[in-house]
């Protein structure tokens, strides 16, 4: 049975671009018949990807199938994997979060966990000098994930090895990275296709602090004011896409990747709470400028309070 690989939902760019990268390599390398899936449609960032690098987009699942086999990519909480998870037959893990608990396997398998700011920079390592026969098109998901991942080594969660990685990667492909990566912020900051909804659940992730569920989502942009502009009405969404979710309240951070700063939104007196408790901030409106905050693993999520 072809094993399936994939990553979280709302797949960003590394969970677009992993799946892909890794299937290559159990496929062409390893001999092993895979195939890389999406569980949601993919950011403006991947979409660009995919089309620079005449990628195929992968398929969209809705959930896997009893004994399914498949390895899990960019994340290891079942609760941003499909609901079925535990019924299917996970050969393995490779991931740059956290550990967070509750996925059941078969058996004992692969699990490759390092505290990277991406996960494909795990996959370089893993992959090896195998890597030399890989398509432009795989090293070139490769720089594009390790760039998205690290805004461009700007965010705290950037390493040496990330760094050095991305830097081999754009030599033997002959890319800039800094025009490159101009362009693919270009595409993750056109957002104007998209409704408030669905800005609000692009690239986001429930999480829970003392009892208090919330949905935490990001846009990293190079043009807030795109966002910023929509404030009022995102600001009334963020309480009917709490109910449709199941959350007591949704936290949006938008990121301005040039001047390394996030706008935390403030609808209401428990996101004002949450900013003054969790980030020390004065809040004066219905927004407030968080200085150096770019990373919600690193900075938003460990430092939550209610």
């Amino acid at each position: 049975m072809t094993t399936l690989v994939f990553g979280h939902k709302a797949p960003d760019t590394d969970s677009t671009g992993s799946p892909i990268i890794w299937a290559w390599y159990m496929n062409q390398i390893k001999g092993v018949e895979a195939k890389p899936v999406l569980l949601g449609e993919p950011n403006t960032e991947a979409l660009f990807m995919l089309d620079h690098w005449k990628l195929n987009k992968p398929e969209i699942i809705a959930d896997v199938a009893d004994d399914q086999p498949c390895v899990i990519v960019d994340t290891n909480n079942p609760a941003e994997l499909p609901a079925n998870i535990n019924g299917a037959d996970v050969r393995a893990i490779i991931d740059h979060h956290k550990l967070v608990g509750g996925l059941e396997t078969k058996g004992p398998i692969d699990i490759r966990i390092e505290p990277l700011a991406c996960t494909a920079t795990i996959m370089w390592k893993m992959i090896g000098d195998d890597l030399a026969q890989a398509p432009k098109a795989i090293k070139g998901a490769m720089l594009t994930c390790i760039l998205s991942d690290t805004l461009e080594f700007r965010s705290p969660t950037t390493t040496q090895e990330d760094k050095a990685i991305a830097y081999a990667l754009a030599e033997d492909l002959g890319v800039d990275i800094a025009e490159y990566a101009a362009a693919m912020f270009a595409a993750k900051s056109d957002v104007s296709a998209f409704s408030d909804a669905e800005l609000l659940r692009m690239d986001s992730k429930e999480y829970e602090v003392a009892g208090t569920k919330f949905r935490v989502s990001v846009l990293e942009t190079t043009a807030p004011d795109v966002v910023l502009d929509r404030k009022a009405s995102i600001m009334e969404t963020m309480t009917s896409v709490a109910a449709e979710d199941g959350v007591d309240q949704v936290l949006l951070f938008v990121v301005d990747i040039l001047n390394e700063q996030a706008t935390m939104l403030i609808p209401n007196d428990l996101s004002k709470s949450v900013a003054e408790k969790s980030f020390g901030a004065t809040v004066e409106g219905d927004a407030v400028v968080l200085p150096g905050i770019m990373s919600r693993k690193k900075q938003i999520i460990p430092n939550l309070a209610v």
